[in-house]
């Protein structure tokens, strides 16, 4: 099981949002939410995120197909 900060988000999973996009897409249930480890810090499971990214790669396929 692997964390990832909002930094490693953006450069390694490719995830194109700012920080107040991403946090409205939280609260909307449209994006993961992220696990709090200390008063202001926060990370994202890496496999919620890799799902997340699944999910958004099978629609894009459905509306091709």
């Amino acid at each position: 099981m692997r964390l990832l900060a909002l930094k490693e988000l953006k450069t390694t999973k490719g995830v194109p949002y700012c920080k107040a996009s991403l946090y409205r897409k939280i609260s909307t249930g449209e994006f993961p939410r992220p696990i709090r480890l200390g008063e202001n810090r926060v990370a994202w499971l890496e496999s919620e995120v890799d799902t997340w990214i699944k999910t958004h790669i099978r629609a894009r396929d459905a509306v091709v197909a």
